[in-house]
Protein backbone atom coordinates (compact mmCIF):
# COMPACT_ATOMS: atom_id res chain seq x y z
CA UNK A 1 0.00 0.00 0.00
CA UNK A 2 1.33 3.60 -0.88
CA UNK A 3 -0.23 6.02 0.74
CA UNK A 4 1.18 10.07 0.36
CA UNK A 5 0.52 12.85 2.80
CA UNK A 6 -0.98 15.98 0.25
CA UNK A 7 -2.54 18.27 2.90
CA UNK A 8 -2.07 19.68 6.22
CA UNK A 9 -4.61 21.83 7.52
CA UNK A 10 -4.01 24.76 9.68
CA UNK A 11 -5.78 26.64 12.29
CA UNK A 12 -5.37 30.40 12.04
CA UNK A 13 -8.06 33.12 12.67
CA UNK A 14 -6.87 35.95 10.26
CA UNK A 15 -7.20 34.11 7.02
CA UNK A 16 -6.01 37.41 5.04
CA UNK A 17 -2.82 37.62 7.67
CA UNK A 18 -2.07 34.26 6.69
CA UNK A 19 -1.84 34.20 3.45
CA UNK A 20 0.33 37.48 3.20
CA UNK A 21 2.44 35.33 5.82
CA UNK A 22 3.16 32.29 3.89
CA UNK A 23 3.43 34.02 0.83
CA UNK A 24 5.39 36.89 1.35
CA UNK A 25 7.29 35.80 4.46
CA UNK A 26 7.58 31.95 4.04
CA UNK A 27 7.63 32.13 0.52
CA UNK A 28 5.15 29.31 -0.45
CA UNK A 29 3.17 29.39 -3.95
CA UNK A 30 -0.44 30.00 -3.88
CA UNK A 31 -2.43 27.43 -5.35
CA UNK A 32 -6.11 28.26 -4.47
CA UNK A 33 -7.88 31.38 -2.78
CA UNK A 34 -11.78 30.40 -3.78
CA UNK A 35 -14.95 30.97 -1.90
CA UNK A 36 -17.38 28.23 -3.08
CA UNK A 37 -20.21 30.16 -1.25
CA UNK A 38 -22.21 29.61 2.20
CA UNK A 39 -19.07 31.56 3.86
CA UNK A 40 -16.55 29.02 3.12
CA UNK A 41 -13.15 30.28 2.13
CA UNK A 42 -10.08 27.84 1.22
CA UNK A 43 -7.19 28.91 1.15
CA UNK A 44 -3.90 26.04 0.11
CA UNK A 45 -0.81 27.22 -0.29
CA UNK A 46 2.98 25.05 -1.20
CA UNK A 47 6.68 25.56 0.06
CA UNK A 48 8.78 25.81 -2.52
CA UNK A 49 9.89 22.06 -3.89
CA UNK A 50 7.07 20.37 -1.89
CA UNK A 51 4.62 17.58 -3.08
CA UNK A 52 2.71 18.43 0.67
CA UNK A 53 0.64 21.48 0.64
CA UNK A 54 -0.99 23.44 3.34
CA UNK A 55 -4.69 24.79 3.78
CA UNK A 56 -6.78 27.27 6.02
CA UNK A 57 -9.94 28.87 5.64
CA UNK A 58 -13.18 29.98 7.17
CA UNK A 59 -16.19 27.92 7.18
CA UNK A 60 -14.71 24.69 7.35
CA UNK A 61 -16.49 23.23 9.68
CA UNK A 62 -14.95 21.81 13.53
CA UNK A 63 -11.49 23.41 13.20
CA UNK A 64 -8.88 22.98 15.84
CA UNK A 65 -7.89 26.24 17.95
CA UNK A 66 -5.74 28.55 16.14
CA UNK A 67 -1.68 28.02 17.17
CA UNK A 68 -2.56 23.99 17.87
CA UNK A 69 -0.40 22.79 15.01
CA UNK A 70 3.16 21.98 16.01
CA UNK A 71 6.97 20.37 14.68
CA UNK A 72 5.88 20.62 11.29
CA UNK A 73 8.77 20.03 9.60
CA UNK A 74 10.26 21.71 6.07
CA UNK A 75 13.17 19.87 5.46
CA UNK A 76 16.28 22.29 3.60
CA UNK A 77 19.63 22.04 1.91
CA UNK A 78 21.61 24.53 3.65
CA UNK A 79 19.39 25.93 6.69
CA UNK A 80 22.07 28.74 7.20
CA UNK A 81 20.82 29.79 4.18
CA UNK A 82 17.31 29.14 4.38
CA UNK A 83 17.05 30.83 7.95
CA UNK A 84 18.63 34.05 6.24
CA UNK A 85 16.40 34.52 3.78
CA UNK A 86 13.82 33.97 6.01
CA UNK A 87 14.93 36.46 8.21
CA UNK A 88 15.65 38.69 5.54
CA UNK A 89 12.26 38.16 4.78
CA UNK A 90 10.56 39.92 8.40
CA UNK A 91 10.41 35.76 10.02
CA UNK A 92 11.46 35.49 13.52
CA UNK A 93 13.42 32.09 13.17
CA UNK A 94 15.67 30.91 16.04
CA UNK A 95 19.31 30.34 15.49
CA UNK A 96 20.91 26.95 14.34
CA UNK A 97 20.87 23.80 17.00
CA UNK A 98 22.64 20.96 16.12
CA UNK A 99 21.65 18.31 17.11
CA UNK A 100 24.18 15.44 16.44
CA UNK A 101 24.61 16.32 13.01
CA UNK A 102 20.99 17.29 12.43
CA UNK A 103 20.72 20.93 12.58
CA UNK A 104 17.03 22.62 13.22
CA UNK A 105 15.86 26.14 13.30
CA UNK A 106 12.77 27.08 14.55
CA UNK A 107 9.99 29.82 13.64
CA UNK A 108 6.05 30.14 14.40
CA UNK A 109 3.17 31.50 11.87
CA UNK A 110 0.92 34.96 13.39
CA UNK A 111 -1.11 32.18 15.14
CA UNK A 112 1.72 30.58 17.01
CA UNK A 113 1.39 27.34 14.03
CA UNK A 114 4.99 26.42 14.93
CA UNK A 115 7.55 24.83 12.11
CA UNK A 116 11.00 23.32 12.25
CA UNK A 117 13.43 24.24 9.61
CA UNK A 118 15.98 20.78 9.29
CA UNK A 119 19.19 19.98 7.68
CA UNK A 120 20.19 16.23 7.58
CA UNK A 121 23.21 15.19 7.49
CA UNK A 122 24.95 14.21 3.74
CA UNK A 123 22.68 16.79 2.18
CA UNK A 124 24.12 19.54 -0.03
CA UNK A 125 25.33 22.39 2.74
CA UNK A 126 25.97 25.78 1.12
CA UNK A 127 28.63 27.34 2.17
Amino acid sequence: MEMKLELVPLPVSDVDRSKDFYVDVMGFTLDHDVQPGNGMRIVQLTPPGSACSIAFGTGMGNQPEEGTVNGLHLVVADIAAARDELVARGAEVSGVQDMGGVKYAYLGDPDGNSWALQHLPGSSEGS
